[in-house]
């Protein structure tokens, strides 16, 4: 299944999105995790990743935030090549992410946590910081009335001072989550944010990443295995199956494409959900 504008390979035929991936390879060793994978991401828009354990979603991401380099291929961020940036320099450009496993600072209180994000757009330097000058705390001010927005925003405030090593994991996932928020995103990468979540936990994510593109007009790009999630809040979902392109559209066009469904068989459960979603 191929969408309209999109071509036979299963990627857009031109630099169409906010973030627009073309060919993209990575070899390790003698496998080729990723193999020629192409997609746009709109702006303002919540695409999805989904595919069975293996499948290269992750490496995609990890790609994209230049954590790995690739083989070959090109990605463009607002038209600006990013295979060559350090991974230092993503951030600074709009892109935030979180991890399957939270990386956070646990013997910090939240509210230290969410400061962090905002140094990636530091303007003042060591000596203003380490004097205290006026700029130095205009720029801190600021700082903590955005993380406070956040907290709000992800109803953090009852945990505003609290460490977070003693958080339940559910509200952990939640402060890494407004921790890449106070990075000031235009593009978000969720590395599945449903992973270790109870129902009601899962439903609440599903409302915080409505909010972050309604509210702070942040777009999205999720990898989810949980399909209620995904046919929830996708706009479109891309398959992925041993670093290739299986088909992308809508949730359920998705689901419908006999490939997807023969990607999943011998994982029940997964099978289950897709035709739940449906």
């Amino acid at each position: 299944m191929t969408s309209k504008g999109f071509d036979a390979a299963g990627g857009p035929g031109g630099d169409t999105g906010l973030l627009s991936v073309r060919d993209l390879s990575v070899r390790f060793g003698g496998v080729l995790a990723v193999d020629h994978v192409s997609f746009d991401v709109a702006a303002g828009e919540v695409l999805t990743l989904i595919g069975p354990n293996g499948a290269g979603k992750t490496t995609v991401f990890n790609l994209i935030s230049r954590l790995v380099a690739p083989s070959g291929g090109s990605i463009r961020w607002q038209g600006r090549e990013l295979t060559a940036l350090p991974a230092h320099a993503i951030a600074a450009l709009g892109i935030a992410r979180t991890f399957q496993n939270i990386e956070l600072f646990e013997h910090a209180s939240v509210l230290q946590n969410l400061l962090i994000g905002f140094h990636v757009h530091r303007r003042t330097g060591f000596w203003a910081d380490l004097l205290h000058t006026p700029s130095a705390r205009r720029g801190e001010l600021a700082a903590r009335r955005k993380a406070e927005e956040v907290m709000d925003l992800l109803r953090l405030q009852p945990h505003r001072d609290a460490l977070v090593a003693g958080l339940p994991y559910g509200v952990r996932k939640v402060v890494e989550l407004a921790r890449a928020l106070c990075t000031g995103p235009r593009l978000l990468l969720l590395d599945e944010p449903s992973s270790g979540l109870n129902v009601e936990e899962t439903e609440d994510m599903s409302w915080w990443i409505r909010d972050i593109r309604s509210e702070l007009g942040v777009t999205v790009l999720m990898v989810e295995h949980d399909m209620s999630l995904v046919s929830r809040v996708s706009d479109r979902v891309l398959a992925i199956n041993q670093g290739r392109v299986l088909a992308q559209g809508t949730p359920r066009e998705v689901q419908a494409h006999p490939g997807v469904a023969e990607a999943y068989l011998g994982a029940i459960d997964d099978v289950a959900s897709l035709r739940r979603a449906a």
